[in-house]
């Protein structure tokens, strides 16, 4: 079994409230969920309204597809015009941990 992890830093666009913020941040975690099968959720800076991390995490049981997950999802959230990615932290856990 393969556990991998992602987390993203995000600066949002033009967002001045933690209403406009939901709106931009709900439907990347829902578009991340809906296309690949992953865990994924807002997990910091929720008080900020122009900046989100939101995490994910895939279970595999084969290397080869959690990292092709897992590099799908950085590319989908890296793709969307209305976000900065500012870093992204990637974990992977494989049965020799």
């Amino acid at each position: 079994m393969y556990v991998g992890t992602l987390s993203f830093d995000l600066l949002l666009g033009d967002v001045r409230s933690l209403k406009e913020k939901r709106s931009v941040v709900r439907p990347i975690v829902a578009e991340l969920q809906r296309k690949y099968a992953v865990s994924a959720a807002e997990v910091d800076h929720m008080d900020l309204y122009r900046r989100a991390v939101i995490g994910l995490a895939v279970v595999s049981g084969d290397a080869a597809h959690l990292t092709d997950v897992l590099d799908r999802c950085e590319r989908l959230v890296a793709g969307r015009p209305e976000v900065e990615l500012l870093s992204v932290r990637r974990r992977f856990h494989g049965e020799d941990d």
